[in-house]
Formats: C-alpha cells, sequence, structure tokens
C-alpha cells in the first residue's frame, strides 16, 4: 500500500482512528476511549462497560505490557468513583517483608523502623476508591488470608493496632499467571480466587490485536513531539512481523528510543531499529527502502495477515476525519488522491 510504501509521515491520527488505546498522550481516559480501536478489546471494554458501579471484583488478565492497570484506571474513570482515590499496588514489585505493612498500614512503634507517626496503608488509602491489585498472583499466602479477611469483612486492623477501621472500594486485581493452575499447585488460595474473581476479562496480547499502525502512529506523534516521521516500508514490515513479547510496554520503549535517536526529517530505517526487531526486517529491507514501489510482502503471522484490512480501515477513518474530502485525506495519509481512489474502490464481486 502506498501509505507504507512511500515513506509517509507519520501524524497524529485523530482519537478515534486509533481507540485511544496506546501509551503516551494518546493513552485512553475512560472505557469508552477503548471501544474505537482492536475489536477484540473493543469486546472486553463492553462487557466492562456493563459491570460498571455494580460493585463486582474484576479480574483482569493478560501478559506482561498488555495495558492491564491502564485498563483498570479507565474502568475507574468510567464510574460514580471517578473522583476517589485510584490506589494501585504491584504485589510483585514490594518485597515479601513489606508488602503486609504497605497493605495494612502501621501504628507508631508497631516494628523496628516503623515511622515516627505511623503510616497509612493502601487498603484505607483506596478507600472510598478504588483499590487495583496488580499481579495478585504473586502475593505472599500468609497475606493471602489477611486480604481475603479485609475483603469478606470489609474491615482493616493496622499493624500494631486494635483498632478496627471499616473501608469500602471496587475492588479490581490483575495478573499475568494462570491462576486456577496456581490454587492446584497450592500456591495461591481457592478463597480468595473465588473472591476476586466475580468475572474475568482477558486483554489481548499486541500480536493478536488489529490496530498496531495506527497505535505506532499515535505513539510515534507522542514520543516525537508531533513531528512528522517518515517510515520506510521494511520497518512497518518488522513491527507487522515481530511477535511483540513485552506487548504495548516494549512497544512504547522502542518507539520511545527511535524518536531519541531520529534527527528531524531523518527515515525510519532498518538500521534504526534494535537487535531483537532486525530478525523480523524482510531479507531485502534495504533494497524496498530505496525501490519503495515494492508491495509489501505478506506475511503468515496474524499482524501481518490482517495489515491490509488495517491499512484500509485506517484509510476510511482519515477520510471520515476529513468530512469526505479526498484531497485532504490523501495529503494526510502522504498518498495520492488516485491511489486512495483505488484502495477505497469495492473489490469486484
Amino acid at each position: 500500500m502506498a501509505y507504507l510504501q512511500h515513506h509517509a509521515p507519520v501524524a497524529a491520527p485523530p482519537a478515534a482512528e486509533t481507540g485511544r488505546s496506546a501509551f503516551g498522550g494518546g493513552r485512553p481516559r475512560t472505557l469508552d476511549d477503548f471501544l474505537a480501536g482492536d475489536p477484540g478489546l473493543a469486546a472486553v471494554a463492553r462487557r466492562a462497560l456493563r459491570l460498571v458501579g455494580k460493585d463486582i471484583p474484576l479480574l483482569i488478565e493478560g501478559e506482561t505490557g498488555t495495558g492491564k492497570e491502564l485498563f483498570a484506571r479507565a474502568f475507574h474513570r468510567s464510574g460514580s468513583r471517578f473522583d476517589r482515590p485510584f490506589v494501585a499496588v504491584n504485589c510483585a514489585a514490594i518485597p515479601e517483608g513489606l508488602i503486609e505493612s504497605e497493605l495494612f498500614g502501621y501504628e507508631e512503634g508497631a516494628f523496628s523502623g516503623a515511622r515516627r507517626r505511623g503510616h497509612v496503608g493502601k487498603l484505607l488509602q483506596a478507600n472510598g476508591g478504588t483499590l487495583f491489585l496488580d499481579e495478585i498472583g504473586d502475593m505472599p499466602l500468609a497475606l493471602q488470608a489477611r486480604l481475603l479477611r479485609v475483603l469478606q469483612e470489609r474491615e482493616v486492623t493496622p499493624l500494631g493496632s486494635s483498632r478496627v477501621l471499616p473501608v469500602d472500594f471496587s475492588l479490581l486485581c490483575a495478573t499475568h499467571r494462570a491462576l486456577p493452575e496456581a490454587v492446584a499447585a497450592g500456591r495461591f488460595r481457592a478463597d480468595l480466587y473465588y473472591r476476586i474473581n466475580g468475572v474475568r476479562l482477558a486483554l489481548p496480547p499486541l500480536r493478536e490485536r488489529s490496530d498496531l499502525v495506527p497505535l505506532v502512529a499515535q505513539l510515534l506523534a507522542d514520543e516525537c513531539g508531533g513531528r512528522p516521521v517518515a517510515v520506510a516500508p521494511a520497518v512497518w514490515q518488522a513491527f507487522a512481523r515481530y511477535p511483540w513479547p513485552g506487548n504495548l510496554r516494549q512497544l512504547h520503549g522502542v518507539l520511545r528510543t527511535l524518536c531519541a535517536l531520529l534527527e528531524p526529517g531523518e527515515t525510519l530505517l532498518p538500521s534504526h531499529l534494535p537487535e531483537e526487531l532486525l530478525e523480523a526486517v524482510p531479507a531485502a529491507g534495504v533494497e524496498e527502502v530505496e525501490a519503495p514501489s515494492a508491495a509489501p510482502p505478506r506475511s503468515t503471522a496474524p499482524h501481518g495477515e490482517r495489515l491490509a484490512e488495517v491499512e484500509l480501515q485506517l484509510m476510511r477513518r482519515v477520510l471520515a476525519d476529513c468530512n469526505g474530502n479526498v484531497s485532504a485525506a490523501a495529503r494526510r495519509l502522504g498518498v495520492s488522491r488516485n491511489t486512495l481512489y483505488r484502495r477505497l474502490k469495492p473489490a469486484p464481486r
């Protein structure tokens, strides 16, 4: 497609074009912002919207970097608690010896090294708002029992205190682990699993999403300060073929580094890519950069199979954003009017 073949400068697409489902300046604010992007992610968002305000625990599943906290924040902003605290706790990032005091808080003198005036724990900080327990599958077993009691009784007792304090929060949890397997292996309490598993929502990995092109466009625009960036076709192909094991987090990191390395007006070439992406560059990548009229080869990877469809959707959305003005849409896409007409022409039956 000409959009990819002629080093078209990438400008910030409208929010409807990306579903605002990326990191950066286009990050989603509410669940509605997920509805216009990838159909699989949109289906998850629609299901979540039915649960807003219902006080049903959500268990958000997905690989590392798929945007689980981003989704949780959007869920929080979509409900009546949007103006109340959103407290996120990464259960895998806090040392086992500290996670109990972080969650429950403590009174002055509760243990050696305790703060002089004590500490308000995350459970109390979330009172009235939303508590997001990220990577809950990594929570120590001993602490799981205490958390279960809080969820059942809606009460918290800080360490070193005899006071019982009521709490009220919406509970969201996330994990990249298979919790049923952890339960079967004795690494996760079955009763806690059933308590937090009100509804399971699985976020798709980046390699299964159909909105890679607009995601890259949005992130490049965000990270490069809005300046146009020309992208060589071999780079687009590498992005489409690469499996992105780190998902959105990895994509964001790669594009941030690329924007830092690019000089103003410089084209993004395969030579700029990190080593792990170079294996996804077509064998004739350098030649394709010099001869952009060559059509991008189709790939058997999920992104490659859907790339033409995604590009067509992007063209249609840009045309709609330009109120049907073909000339304006062609200028934004960096293609000719004839190319845009040809790509949008219905296929013969």
